[in-house]
């Protein structure tokens, strides 16, 4: 008997429980609302790796802006460089983007652009530059890409590696996780 006699009975030390020791651990905290948007805003940092001093620029910026905040907060974390990388396909995922971007293998309008956060504007191209094309993470990533499809508010050259953002995307299409709202009311206190 490695774990004992005790482990034969209900009062076993190594069973598992869904719920942390203590004599009050069983009951459910109820999530405060402000606790939900905070879980929010956290959950849109980690998606698109920004910090916070970056996401709260971001919001400032949306705020600024005509039309729904948390809408256009989407079209401005949707067109940074990084993300547009990552959803044309040169990457497989966004931290890869940002990396490939840092480095210098990524163009836009045929000049290197090493800022993740640079903004790229509707029509401008977005290319991978030639002698990076043969590495193997970016083709690796950009085959994977081909068999998964395109967003609608992109548009992609298979044969140069280049893209462009055609259009600012809808919060239904981007199809995240997140309630933008949310984030919008956290930062409206």
């Amino acid at each position: 008997m490695l774990k004992g006699r005790r482990c034969l009975t209900a009062k076993c030390a190594m069973e598992r429980r869904a719920y942390p020791p203590g004599e009050w651990s069983q009951r459910g905290r109820k999530v405060s609302a402000y606790g939900i948007q905070m879980r929010e805003k956290q959950k849109a940092r980690r998606i698109y790796g920004i910090l916070e001093r970056q996401f709260r620029r971001h919001f400032r910026e949306a705020a600024a802006l005509r039309g729904v905040t948390g809408q256009s907060l989407i079209h401005i974390l949707e067109s940074r460089l990084d993300s547009v990388v990552y959803r044309l396909g040169f990457a497989a995922s966004r931290t890869q983007a940002r990396q490939l971007v840092r480095h210098g293998h990524i163009q836009v309008d045929g000049k290197r652009v090493t800022i993740p956060s640079y903004r790229v504007k509707v029509g401008q191209p977005v290319s991978v530059k030639s002698d990076s094309r043969e590495m193997v993470p970016i083709a690796e990533a950009f085959d994977a890409a081909r068999r998964t499809g395109l967003p609608a508010w992109l548009e992609r050259d298979e044969e140069q590696m280049t893209g462009r953002l055609t259009r600012l995307p809808s919060v239904e299409e981007v199809q995240l996780p997140l309630k933008e709202q949310f984030i919008v009311e956290l930062y409206s206190r």
